[in-house]
């Protein structure tokens, strides 16, 4: 396995974990108020159909990165997404409600996952840089850490915020990469090579300094 095709398996494992630690939380809230079979029937469902949606979703959005400048404001996106990451004080999953039968339980977990999947499904786009299988088996390694460890990531990612800053230096990774992958500007960038292999450093740092000084003018 060469190292271009390892790096982009680990990012979207990177991606998935970061910004899918919230869904463990929604399936639990989703189904908490079923009798216990039923939630298993649940977890098990919801989670199978959330998969299924959000390989379909990021294989689209794979295709639709191949469209003329989609990579560059797909690139540009994730630099908002990495950034929000760091400073948004919202907790998207404390709106979700529990369903009193195993089908509404189901697609609440569904419906929630396409709702707050969307930035994974854009960063998990840009790192697959059109290898679908790649998405595939991100995903399949992926989501049982999240099904399973998400709650013990959030904890950690709460006591440790030092572990938010590094996923959100992922993030902005990926969108350094998106963008000097955008087609159209291979001219630009063949004239200006040092700035092609420096972007996605340059967003890294671009996001974690706005991050960490909004948040420590915050503070205080």
């Amino acid at each position: 396995m060469d190292l271009e095709l390892l790096t982009s398996i680990l990012l979207i494992i990177g991606i998935d974990i970061v910004l899918g630690g919230d869904n463990a939380i929604v399936i639990a809230l989703a189904s908490r108020n079923l009798p216990e079979k039923q939630r298993n029937k649940a977890i098990v469902l919801g989670t199978g159909l959330a998969v299924v949606v959000r390989i379909l979703l990021t294989i689209l959005a794979v295709y639709l990165l191949t469209i003329p400048y989609l990579q560059l404001i797909g690139g540009i996106l994730l630099v908002v997404i990495a950034f929000k990451l760091l400073v948004s004080n919202e907790d998207e999953s404390s709106n979700i409600k529990a369903s009193a039968t195993l089908g509404a339980a189901v697609r609440t977990i569904v419906f929630a996952d396409l709702v707050m999947g969307l930035d994974n499904v854009i960063a998990v786009a840009g790192a697959a840089h059109g290898n679908i299988l790649l998405v595939i088996i991100g995903l399949f390694v992926s989501i049982p850490i999240i099904v399973w460890g998400s709650k013990l990531i959030l904890y950690l990612m709460e006591r440790f915020p030092l572990l938010i800053y590094a996923g959100a230096g992922i993030l902005a990774y990926t969108a350094g990469n998106m963008i000097r992958h955008e087609k159209n500007l291979h001219g630009f960038f063949a004239n200006n090579h040092t700035l092609e292999t420096s972007i996605p450093v340059i967003t890294v740092i671009l996001v974690l300094a706005s991050g960490l000084l909004i948040n420590k003018f915050r503070s205080q």
